[in-house]
Order: structure tokens, then sequence, then C-alpha cells
């Protein structure tokens, strides 16, 4: 928790929130987490995920209240002349302006970079786009479809088995983390120029950055087959290969006992843990086989390998197979489910599960800040409620009276 006094690191930088659904809002969230303040402009209906996949009827929903935790919320239509100049005048207000329409549709509204540009010199404009310019461009992305085109579904899955999504939303949080990065970067930047600019990131592109082991691996194969890897053949292209670990340590998941869904353990054979877990296993000859002794005779037969490996977990609960191998300084980890997440008291100490109240549903759980930064301690508060700031920004801020703000609601302009 900050303590009173404490200067947070983003303090005194505004962001001009103009994102929806996933992508945007989870890199101007991390923005807030650092201590900016993140004004979230909002069409009068809201952003559309205040609504989807609701739990509670009429209350706003999980996938948006852990999307747009400690940001202050405002309505406007800028479709509307009155809306326009409004915007036009927090764009003059703002640090950072983030938005993640399709492409195009900002300019449409009349604010071209260059417009903005002119506005306000010294703004950071940062856009999320599913693609970079060319062929795709006008494509509609989503986060499976950031996943398809970057590279990770082509090399998720087993070996003979469909191309497969990964549970981590890699196209969309993914991206946001990137639309930071290059936002830190432009503030930094502005210190010695004086000057905005333009941040572009594309789902597709941050994408193939996350999948940048598997394009090092399409090139080795031109050497040949890859040995880490468990596949018995191999084309012209990296195959889908299950649970290795892709790096230059195999790796797989091998069941536990009782033999419930999410019973594994991740277990990683270093050259120097093969003794110890010969050990474990009752088969200490296999430390000096020559068919087993060394990373190069086991490599052919990773499949053998992790078979025995398995044979002995199998016996045994998860938390019972990480303390033999943890205790011998074997790289491990149990497959933790979500349910188990949500319940981990090392989760929660650290702040990265974490307890917020609501004003319309209560308490909800979210996720806390994954970054930590020393002099800038993170508190996690509620998301706003649709248009809770308005008077605050606009009467507070702006120097709107109640009059014209009365108006402006009268006229759908807010």
């Amino acid at each position: 928790m900050a303590t009173q006094g404490t200067v947070r690191a983003l303090e005194g930088v505004r962001v001009l929130d103009m994102t929806h659904v996933q992508s945007g809002p989870s890199a101007t969230q991390l923005l807030a987490w650092m201590g900016a303040d993140v004004v979230k402009l909002e069409s009068p209906t809201g952003d559309i995920t205040r609504s989807q996949l609701r739990d509670l009827p009429d209350v706003d929903s999980l996938y948006f209240t852990m999307l747009n935790c400690n940001k202050r919320s405002i309505t406007l239509n800028t479709k509307t002349p009155r809306g326009k100049e409004i915007l036009t005048e927090l764009i003059r207000r703002s640090d950072v302006m983030v938005e993640n329409f399709g492409p195009g549709a900002v300019d449409r509204m009349g604010f071209s970079w260059e417009r903005i540009h002119e506005i306000n010199p010294r703004l950071v404009y940062a856009s999320v786009k599913g693609f970079g310019d060319g062929p795709y461009t006008g494509f509609k992305a989503y986060e499976v479809v950031a996943q398809a085109m970057g590279g990770a579904m082509s090399t998720t899955g087993f070996e003979g088995g469909p191309p497969m999504a990964t549970g981590a939303q890699i196209g969309d949080s993914g991206t946001g983390v990137h639309v930071v990065a290059g936002i830190l970067a432009a503030l930094y930047q502005r210190e010695r120029t004086g000057r905005g600019q333009r941040v572009n990131v594309a789902m597709q592109h941050a994408v193939l950055n996350l999948c940048r082991v598997k394009i090092r691996d399409q090139q080795r194969l031109a050497n040949g087959p890859l040995a880490e890897y468990p596949n018995e053949s191999f084309g012209d292209e990296v195959p889908r290969s299950g649970n290795a670990s892709g790096g230059g340590q195999p790796g797989w998941a091998v069941k536990c006992a009782p033999g419930g869904a999410n019973d594994y353990v991740y277990v990683i054979v270093q050259p120097a843990g093969w003794r110890p877990i010969t050990e474990l296993l009752g088969r200490p000859e296999l430390a000096a086989d020559p068919e087993w002794a060394t990373p190069e005779a086991r490599l052919p037969k990773l499949g053998k390998m992790f078979q025995l490996i398995e044979e002995w977990t199998s016996t045994l609960p998860k938390w019972d197979v990480l303390d033999r191998l943890t205790a011998r300084h074997i790289p491990c980890g149990p497959i933790l489910s979500t349910k188990e997440i949500l319940a981990d008291v090392s989760l929660a100490s650290d702040g990265m599960v974490v307890e917020v109240e609501h004003p319309e549903r209560g308490t909800f759980t979210t996720v806390g800040s994954p970054i930590k930064l020393s002099d800038s301690p993170t508190t996690i508060d509620r998301s706003p409620l649709l248009g809770e700031h308005n008077s605050e920004i606009y009467a507070g801020e702006l120097g709107l009276d109640e009059n014209e703000i009365q108006l402006l609601k009268t006229d759908g302009v807010m």
C-alpha cells in the first residue's frame, strides 16, 4: 500500500483513455497502477464490456471491472459538434492519448495525428491496431486472430493435433504491455525534445515478438531436426510439440496422483539434475548408464525419459512431487488451476490476487500489478461507474457550469 505523501512514478501524467474491450484498457490500467491519472472517455452507452459476460444483472461485468481499475470515467458523444469541442480541450490538457478503434476511425472524427499534434504538440498518441500497414490492415482483429496470425497457434498443441490457442491473452493484454513500453519511452524522449509522438503497436506484431523462439527454431531447421523437441519427424516448419519447453533444457508436464485435470508438475531435466532424478525414481543405475547418462544420449528418447519420471510422479500428489524435486534443486512447478491461484496465499501476500470493494457488485477478486516499484507502491482501486466523474472533470476541471452540463445531457452529448 502506498503511504501518505508517496509520489507515484507517473503522478502528474494525464492519460486520455479512449480504449475499449481488452488490449487498450489493459495498457491504460497498467499506467493507472503506476500513478497516472487515467480518464476513461466512453460513449454515453459505455464500454461494451460493461455488459458482456455479466454474472450479475445490471451490474458492470467482471470483464470490465478487472480491466479498468484505478481510472476515472466520463461520457462524451464525440460525433456531435460540441462533443468534438470538448474532446479538443481534453486533448489539450492531456499528456497521453490511447485508442484502439478500427483503422482510420479517429481520423474520421476529425482528429488526425496532424490535428492532434497541432492541438497539443507534447501529446503522446498511442494506437493499438490489429495489423500493421499492408494487406491485413483492414482485417478485424481479436485475441485468437492475433494468435493465429502472429505464429502462436501453429506452434501450440500436440503433434498430429490441431493448432491451439493459449489461455494467456497474449494478443490483447500482451499487446497492452507493449503499448505501455512505447508510451513510457515516448514520455522519456519528450523530456529531452519537448515533443510528443505517435506510438503504434499491432496485435499481430506483439504476438510475433512473443514467439521469437519459434522463429529462431524455424531457422535452425535448415540445419537438421530440433533435437530438444520430442517429435518423431520434422518437415520444413516448426512443429507443434506439446509441453516441450522449447529451450535448451528438455521439460514436460508429468501426471501426478490422484490424476485430476490439473494434477501435473512441469519438470525440467538439466544435466546436473539427472542423477538426483534417477535416485528419486529408484533407478540410480541410469545415472551411469551410457544409454542415459548424458544429455546427448537422452535427447533421442525424451518421451521415454519423461515416461519413466511419470511412472514415479503418478504415485504421489503434485505438492509431494514438488517438495521432493525442489529439495534436490530440480526446476519444476505444479500446474495451478485458476481456483488454486485465487486461493494462493503467496499471491495474495504479494498483491497479485486482490479483493476490491465495488459499490454495486460488492467485493470482487482481481489481479494486482505485476510491476513492483520500490518507491512507487501500487494500490488497486475499483473501476469507475459509467460517467461517475462527469461533474468532477467537466465542471471542476474544464469549468463548465451546471446549466451547460445539464444541457449536454439533454442533447445527448454527455
